[in-house]
């Protein structure tokens, strides 16, 4: 770990940057309809003051649940948890009530914290709430928190800073991956400080410039690589007012860097291309502010295709690779070395070797200690150190990482054939027409696939043939049915004939997070999509 940064816990981290330049802009918050500043010393006061509040309920590797958006006082509240040594565990807002409250109970917190007045509630178990009408019973965290003493709470971080260690648990975060099954990944203060302060050093941006957040904190993406590497880095960071004013905010508050998935991406310049104005030049830097220098892409494979579109705009896409049991980065491009289609090198400190199987797996301060309260499990993925991935890959001579494909999803045809449906999903997906596909054909002769269509490219497509609208039931209408086969055998052009989609159908729901099939990082959940569409399926191959 760099002498230059004296941390190896969370706390440690944020009150040495705080000590730093404690009037300096350290966040770019928006109230009052406009983004305004706020000061490391401000945030370090109101981290202090939460803690005076939560220092009633939360001691050394108590659990805290945490059920939010992002917003100001997600950040406040993962800080103040951190410096009284608690773990925090941040549930995604957009699980079922269920889903809150099975891995709530799994995580037995001392206490709960929620934006909402309504979801998730656990009878006798002391809640703070952000919002008003808050429940009988419960506390307004606005109201603790601004009555609070901030010297208080100063003493009260001070009481325990001696056991915070580097091995102490930091967090738990639940996974449910793409099977559905829910573990929570404990990581330590090691575990994630190393990561962040490797992630900051990776890139090393100046403390003029901004990062723009937008991604979810409660997922290990953005916590890392947006929140903990801006404590470390000790520039600016500005909180999007939500994932659908990305693009707003972007162009009021002119970041330098932003961390999305290859989604995001892809919708900027579908959304130009529909605008007719997708080559003019500098309209990326235009659309998202003005000042992008360059931009932290993961979660899922970036298509070629938007790869080259964003750097012909002047803006490189620096294409990583990581898991939550990984805190998370293994390897990441960056604009100093960056290679089209690889993950890049990986991390100082980390080491990765490919099995036998091509698996990848790897070991170093970054890897996790395991599930909580799941030995077994943690023992499938654990050896001597080691955590297995589950993904397939290869490293190339100069030390460049790449993805072919997820061991676990591996499509294993009635021939024997083996195909990673990933690649086959990411080069449908690059077609203007097609906004989502699922690749289907486990234990079949062939290959089928559900197709997701962008409304507006098919809209426009429509109206060229003289047809008014989409219906996805069957039979297709041929011209439809012509434009997708068309397509797909373009986009496929270069795969073996057994990787080929012989036959399809469209859908009109998006696959999506709410609906269950995406993770929160927006992987698929393949089980989930192939139950509930089995009935589509099953007629592809009659």
């Amino acid at each position: 770990m760099s002498s230059e940064i004296p941390a190896t816990t969370i706390p440690e981290l944020f009150f040495w940057r705080c000590k730093q330049h404690p009037d300096a802009n350290a966040l770019e918050v928006k109230q009052g309809g406009a983004f305004k500043p706020v000061h490391w010393r401000t945030l370090e006061e109101d981290v202090y003051r939460a803690a005076a509040v939560l220092s009633a309920w939360v001691h050394p590797e108590s659990r805290v649940v945490h059920v939010s958006e992002n917003r100001y006082e997600w950040l406040i509240v993962d800080l103040a948890i951190q410096a009284l040594g608690g773990v925090h565990v941040p549930l995604h807002p957009s699980l079922t009530v269920a889903q809150l409250t099975d891995q709530s109970l799994d995580a037995q917190p001392c206490c709960l914290i929620r934006s909402s007045p309504q979801g998730l509630t656990i009878p006798n178990l002391p809640t703070l709430c952000y919002a008003h009408p808050m429940q009988a019973g419960e506390l307004s965290w606005h109201a603790a928190v601004d009555s609070a003493d901030a010297a208080q709470g100063r003493i009260a971080v001070q009481r325990v800073a001696a056991k915070i260690t580097p091995e102490s648990m930091a967090t738990i975060l639940y996974t449910s991956g793409t099977t559905g099954e829910s573990k929570g990944v404990v990581l330590t203060q090691r575990n994630i400080t190393t990561n962040a302060i490797l992630g900051y050093q990776a890139f090393m941006m100046t403390p003029t410039m901004k990062r723009f957040n937008f991604l979810p904190l409660s997922h290990i993406f953005a916590r890392t690589c947006d929140f903990y590497a801006w404590l470390a880095g000790g520039y600016q960071l500005v909180l999007a007012e939500s994932k659908d004013t990305a693009v707003a905010d972007c162009q009021a508050t002119s970041p330098h860097v932003l961390t999305a998935v290859p989604y995001f991406f892809e919708k900027v310049q579908r959304s130009l291309q529909a605008a007719g104005v997708s080559n003019s030049p500098g309209i990326v830097k235009k659309t998202l502010g003005g000042n992008l220098e360059f931009c932290c892409v993961g979660g899922a494979p970036l298509s070629d295709e938007t790869y080259d579109y964003f750097l012909s705009q002047g803006v490189r896409l620096c294409q990583g690779y990581g898991l939550t049991e990984t805190s998370p980065v293994i390897a990441t491009n960056t604009p100093r070395a960056d290679r089209k289609g690889s993950v890049g090198p990986v991390l100082p400190g980390l080491q990765v070797r490919i099995a036998e199987d091509g698996e990848i797996c790897v070991i170093g301060d970054s890897v996790m200690q395991g599930y909580w309260r799941k030995p077994h499990a943690s023992a499938e993925v654990m050896h001597d150190d080691w955590f297995s991935t589950g993904d397939i890959g290869l490293l190339d001579e100069d030390g460049f990482l790449w993805i072919t494909g997820r061991k676990k999803e591996l499509i294993v045809t009635a021939g024997g054939k083996k195909i990673a449906p990933t690649l086959v999903e990411s080069l449908l997906n690059q077609d203007p027409l097609i906004a989502q596909s699922f690749a289907y054909g486990d234990r079949q002769k062939f290959l089928v696939a559900l197709i997701v269509p962008d409304q507006n490219q098919l809209r426009d497509r429509l109206q060229s043939v003289g047809l008014s609208d989409f219906s996805a039931q069957e039979p297709m209408h041929p011209a439809v049915k012509q434009m997708f086969e068309d397509a797909i055998r373009q986009r496929l052009k270069d795969l073996s004939h057994y990787e080929q989609i012989q036959r399809f159908c469209l859908l009109k729901q998006s696959f999506s997070v709410e609906t269950g099939e995406l993770t929160a990082k927006l992987s698929m959940r393949r089980q989930v999509i192939a139950d509930r569409y089995a009935q589509q399926i099953q007629a592809l191959y009659r």
